[in-house]
């Protein structure tokens, strides 16, 4: 159980679980190791699990018809990440998720997560509660996006990514906020003066 206390203490933030019901939702997880720049995902490929990073950091992107990679989240230990339209409607994906760093993820297989709401309906309220974040983070990135200028993404980037910062490659960062990793080089100068 010990290799489940992360998202143990992750979902207990949300509900409340018994011993029986917590050893009964790690009965459904499973642990894979990522190695650095391995893929989970692929664009195509449908998605069928609920992903948890236990360590390590994982991205989510698009790349459009140019090449250009454009990062949709970044994942650090603690965060779940996924395709959620695949996940949802089971088509193939339109997101890439690859690791950052090695990385340990905890994944729960879609028949796993319908056996679990069946037994401990309260999961459901969990996983409600998980989407509507994620919403309600997406729509803020757009607001953002439509209305706010470079710098102050980054630094609503730092302030939401603060362990990130120094230790993601600048390119990552630059198509996090929307930008190229040219302007954001220039950005970063700027702002530091």
């Amino acid at each position: 159980m010990e290799k489940f206390e992360r998202i143990i203490n992750s979902v207990s933030r949300y509900i409340n679980i018994t011993g029986e019901e917590a050893a009964y939702f790690t009965s459904l997880l499973s642990t894979k190791l990522v190695r650095r720049r391995q893929f989970i995902l692929q664009e195509g490929e449908v998605f069928t699990s609920s992903c948890f990073v236990n360590n390590g950091c994982l991205r989510s992107y698009t790349i459009d018809k140019n090449g250009v990679e454009h990062i949709l989240q970044f994942a650090p230990p603690g965060w779940w990440i996924g395709d959620f339209y695949s996940i949802i409607t089971g088509k193939p994906a339109v997101l890439f998720i690859d690791a950052i760093d090695e990385s340990e993820v905890v994944l729960l297989p879609k028949e796993n997560r319908e056996l679990l709401f069946e037994k401990v309906p309260k999961f459901e309220r969990f996983f409600r509660i998980l989407v509507e974040n994620s919403m309600a983070g997406n729509q803020q990135r757009i607001l953002d996006k439509l209305s706010l200028t470079a710098e102050e993404r980054f630094e609503k980037f730092c302030l939401k990514y603060p362990a990130l910062v120094a230790c993601l490659p600048q390119k990552y960062i630059a198509s996090y906020i929307g930008v190229t990793p040219e302007f954001f080089s220039k950005m970063r100068s700027k702002m530091s003066k």
